[in-house]
């Protein structure tokens, strides 16, 4: 599938087929759109024990929502993770599908933004969650407004839209 370089992300957000709330034209690079990081973490209950993944898994269940006021910021220990949420609502026609990325100037860091599940389904409609890792030796503090990662749109052969569990979710 191709991908979509900078005038052609700006073609398609004009057209309809990509929708970004917020956005700042800076934001759109020339292979991808920068996102920011939200207010809204989810980290995870410092317990001991073990965590059961099966099918009927809930990470509500071993996490707790924490929210962090613009100008402040969320620490990371090393080999922790957390999980975060883009401040923009991506919203994509079924004909268009996307990649999360992180950004090399955090990886530098030991930052790793989008540990898994990095495709984004086409129709989607949703601010992206984040499995944010710290795999550096230092805390590391992250602010929200931060531009911590990127999507790198695709155009689809066909259509389809995602209407599955996480379809319309806008917190961590």
């Amino acid at each position: 599938m191709p991908v979509l370089i900078g005038q052609e992300i700006k073609d398609a957000i004009a057209r309809g087929e990509i929708g970004i709330d917020p956005l700042e034209e800076s934001q759109i690079g020339p292979g991808s759109l920068d996102l920011t990081l939200g207010n809204e973490f989810r980290i995870f209950k410092k317990e001991s024990g073990v965590c059961h993944v099966h099918n009927e898994s809930d990470f509500a269940d071993v996490t707790e929502a924490v929210t962090v006021p613009d100008g402040s910021f969320i620490t990371i220990a090393p080999c922790e993770m957390i999980l975060g949420i883009t401040r923009e609502r991506i919203t994509l026609a079924d004909t268009m599908a996307g990649w999360l990325e992180g950004r090399s100037r955090f990886a530098r860091f030991g930052l790793a933004v989008h540990v898994t599940a990095g495709f984004m389904q086409p129709g989607i409609s949703n601010q992206q969650v984040l499995e944010i890792v710290n795999l550096g030796h230092k805390t590391l503090a992250l602010y929200p407004g931060t531009r911590i990662c990127q999507f790198v749109f695709e155009r689809c052969l066909g259509t389809a839209k995602y209407q599955g569990r996480f379809a319309d979710q806008a917190k961590p």
